[in-house]
């Protein structure tokens, strides 16, 4: 497993009982997740110190609790990237800490490259963290997701982090039909990255299944890539698949034998402890040097 152990504005301090009790900034919120199955609290204590907590509803939802008020939004930073947090429905605050050990990943794949201009598109590209990671590593960057507050929060996280001069293109649209349409204008990209959700809808009603639907995706990926690419991720957290899974699909569709395979596990440490929440898996193709 790789651990996101390098953040100084993000901390777990606890976990128990389901429940993550969590620092961003100044920040502490309390928060669900599936994989904290046991019940002792580490520190007891110090789950009073919460600002806010995001309950499960038995009939499905949720919602947050206060017993601080919090900011509209705050930022937190991860080496010379900085982010805009927002609580949000569901649990979220737009932002998965984890993702850091990809960041980390992708800045050094980029930085080490001879290339002049290495163009990266970015799928499912949510609040853009990894579109924040590749531009400040010196790429540019199509940024690719369905959802236009999304998109609009992303633009929000590149200024944060001085990045918005850079070149970054913003795309609100289903990414099959936007793939589509760059395989028929001839597009190419030197890295293709994507995030996708275990169950979608797209802008106009489309319907994304992770099982179903991400080989097909892989494999019409392959077609807009440069003819020397230098990556391929695949970020996924859907219940049931394992990583090799990932790592499988990209050997199958790609079908190159050019480069470098491997999955994993990415996770986050807990404070004071050697504790480590699992968090997601990837898959990975690059470049062989």
């Amino acid at each position: 497993m790789e651990i996101a152990k390098d953040w100084k504005d993000y901390e777990i301090i606890d976990m128990a009982d389901g429940e993550k009790l969590e620092r961003w900034g100044n920040i502490i919120l309390t928060r669900p997740d599936p994989q904290i199955i046991w019940k002792n609290k580490s520190f007891p204590e110090k789950w009073k110190d919460s600002y806010a907590r995001y309950a499960r509803s038995n009939t499905g939802g949720g919602s947050w609790s206060y017993k601080k008020k919090l900011p509209e939004s705050w930022k937190v930073s991860y080496k010379n990237l900085t982010f805009n947090i927002k609580p949000m429905g569901f649990k979220h605050t737009g932002l998965f800490p984890e993702q850091a050990v990809n960041w980390d990943w992708m800045i050094e794949k980029i930085k080490s490259s001879k290339r002049k201009d290495v163009k990266v598109l970015n799928l499912f590209a949510y609040t853009g963290g990894a579109t924040v990671a590749c531009s400040y590593a010196g790429a540019s960057v199509v940024h690719v997701d369905s959802s236009k507050g999304m998109v609009s929060w992303a633009k929000e996280n590149a200024q944060a982090s001085g990045l918005d001069k850079n070149p970054i293109r913003y795309i609100v649209d289903d990414v099959r039909k936007f793939v589509e349409r760059e395989i028929r204008r001839g597009n190419k990209y030197d890295a293709i990255i994507m995030d996708p959700p275990s169950y979608g809808r797209g802008k106009n009603g489309e319907v994304w299944q992770f099982e179903n639907n991400i080989s097909d995706l892989v494999n019409l990926c392959k077609q807009v890539l440069s003819d020397k690419p230098l990556f391929f991720l695949i970020n996924s957290y859907t219940t049931g698949i394992s990583s090799r899974v990932l790592e499988d699909i990209l050997y199958l569709e790609l079908k190159r034998k050019d480069g470098k395979l491997s999955s994993g596990e990415i996770g986050l440490p807990m404070s004071e402890s050697k504790l480590v929440l699992p968090c997601g898996i990837y898959g990975r193709w690059e470049e062989a040097k």
